[in-house]
């Protein structure tokens, strides 16, 4: 997962609204979201390579999902990230007065992966845990957005993302998920001197500075949109591309939830 926005307790009717583009190599085996069988308690997109997951929400309307940092300290033999999205989602269901992914057991386990920002939703209240810094941040109500570095860092995409979600939930008393799905296809890059340094070739800095990706080998191979109302309902628009950012067709899931 490249890019997530978060738009919290900022709109009447969606306190949690959820803009994210899934950015892989377009040969990685991937299935779509659907409710993993055999329990059916957690709807999200897998990885048939690793077998976890980039983001997903449970029956109980918690949401988890990750980012890669991009750093040169990965490292092969460790664990996969898409198992933490998978961890936190189940064990939240198991014991939701005492999961079992929280800050603390993160700080622990955090050297078992390569690096990662983990967001994870416990009583309604989103974190963010960085494994480069070990710390936890809290997503206070208003507009977030988290890439391949820090949280709410300035990168160009994430700022002019950002600024866009909030302009249009400030400005819109009924949601579009067709208007928010244009927001995440914008494919421009900014200039040169603007790009973050985070260790690639410029040319692929290049190519990575957009909130769509669009290249032959790896881009945005979907984009989820969720919609969390003040009942719990949750609204889940997974929509899927190819490897020349062609539309392959969106699904549309509900989940009933409490609060």
């Amino acid at each position: 997962m490249c890019i997530l926005f978060f738009a919290i307790e900022s709109h009447p009717r969606y306190p949690l609204i959820i803009c994210a583009n899934r950015d892989e190599f377009h040969h990685r085996a991937t299935q779509p979201a659907h409710f993993w069988p055999p329990e059916n308690q957690i709807l999200a997109g897998k990885d048939l390579q690793a077998g976890g997951t980039w983001l997903g929400v449970n029956r109980a309307g918690q949401f988890a999902g990750i980012t890669n940092l991009r750093t040169q300290e990965t490292q092969d033999g460790v664990r996969s990230r898409g198992e933490l999205v998978i961890n936190a989602l189940s064990s939240i269901l198991a014991n939701p007065a005492l999961p079992t992914v929280t800050s603390q057991w993160l700080q622990t386990h955090h050297a078992n992966y390569n690096p990662f920002n983990l967001i994870f939703e416990h009583d309604n209240i989103l974190h963010c845990f960085n494994s480069r810094s070990t710390e936890t941040k809290t997503l206070t109500p208003g507009f977030h957005a988290v890439c391949n570095g820090d949280m709410d860092d300035v990168w160009p995409k994430m700022a002019s993302g950002q600024q866009a979600l909030q302009s249009y939930i400030t400005q819109t008393e009924k949601i579009n998920v067709d208007e928010l799905q244009q927001l995440m296809s914008d494919t421009s890059q900014p200039e040169d001197s603007l790009l973050p340094n985070t260790g690639v070739e410029l040319e692929w800095e290049r190519h990575l500075s957009s909130i769509f990706i669009q290249h032959p080998q790896y881009g945005t191979r979907s984009t989820t949109i969720i919609l969390k109302n003040t009942f719990g309902r949750i609204d889940f628009y997974e929509t899927r591309f190819d490897g020349k950012g062609r539309n392959l067709g969106r699904q549309h899931f509900e989940i009933e939830s409490s609060k």
